[in-house]
């Protein structure tokens, strides 16, 4: 941390496979006197995460601390704005029940693709209806502050600690944009953005972090009703987009890597779009501010 000057670490701690690894890596590095992990729960969040985040604290010897942040995502309007624009989709949508947003599958066919919303009412029944895009956009919107309010409590016990902000996406998410621009995508050191997230688990087993946490299946953990990160944003399982990924990074064509991956050809051509069209869509989230003396006349 010579270069930051900073004397340790701040991990958002949220029981996945990607914040346990770093904050593994923070604890082997700085010590676990120097890492402090933090635990940021809020009403949609699965008990899980909780727990194993303490579980992953308590194997690495780092202090924690807990955050609730309900109360501010309250004072934001989080919630209220989130189910105003579900109510677009949905009008009877409300206190009680629980949501979360889907698109269809990107292999087989070649339809345009749009979000929906999935929402279960108190009784147990089950609705989907597609979103409009200022709905989505909005629902979008609204759950971004989750992960802006994290990174600001990340920030605060970091200015207090002079320690710096470790963030945690793996390659596939820095690569696709899978992060909120000022939010989970917001750190001063990100320790493996480099790694494709086949490495990170491999990496995570070589480390000794607990099973309980290898075994849990990747979770956006920020809608109330359980969500894969391939149903919300990758549409595959992350062992084939980490060799398509790869692949389209060495340039090779789709037909050298099908049978490889188990897929047909037309089908990665499909997922060679689909990684374009993320790279697009993540040039912004990349960016930094624009100075205007930067700007070309």
């Amino acid at each position: 941390m010579r270069e930051l000057r900073r004397r340790g670490a701040v991990v958002g701690i949220s029981g996945g496979i990607d914040s346990s690894i770093v904050a593994t890596l923070c604890s082997r590095a700085f010590g676990p006197n120097h890492v402090l992990g933090l635990l940021m729960p809020e009403a949609d969040s699965s008990p899980d995460s909780l727990q194993l985040g303490q579980l992953l604290a308590t194997s690495l010897g780092i202090e924690t601390v807990i955050e609730d942040i309900t109360p501010i995502l309250n004072a934001f309007g989080c919630y209220e704005r989130r189910d105003a624009a579900i109510r677009q989709a949905i009008p009877g949508y409300g206190v009680g029940w629980r949501s979360k947003i889907v698109l269809p599958p990107l292999l087989g066919s070649n339809r345009l693709r749009t979000y929906s919303v999935v929402a279960e009412s108190p009784q147990g029944e089950r609705i989907e209806k597609r979103l409009p895009a200022s709905a989505y956009l909005e629902v979008v919107a609204a759950t971004n502050f989750k992960q802006r309010t994290r990174k600001t409590l990340e920030y605060f016990h970091a200015d207090r600690l002079v320690y710096a902000v470790a963030g945690t996406p793996n390659r596939l998410e820095h690569d696709q944009g899978f992060f909120v621009k000022l939010g989970d995508g917001a750190a001063d050191v990100k320790p493996i953005a480099h790694l494709y997230k086949t490495q990170v688990f491999r990496l995570a087993e070589y480390l000794g972090v607990p099973d309980q946490i290898l075994s849990r299946s990747p979770t956006t953990d920020t809608y109330s009703l359980p969500q894969g990160q391939d149903e919300f944003y990758f549409s595959l399982p992350y062992s084939t987009l980490d060799v398509c990924l790869a692949a389209r990074d060495r340039g090779l064509p789709a037909s050298a890597i099908a049978a490889v991956v188990g897929l047909s050809r037309q089908d990665v051509d499909r997922v060679y779009a689909d990684i374009d069209a993320k790279r697009r869509g993540a040039h912004y989230l990349h960016q930094p501010p624009l100075l205007i003396a930067s700007l070309n006349p």
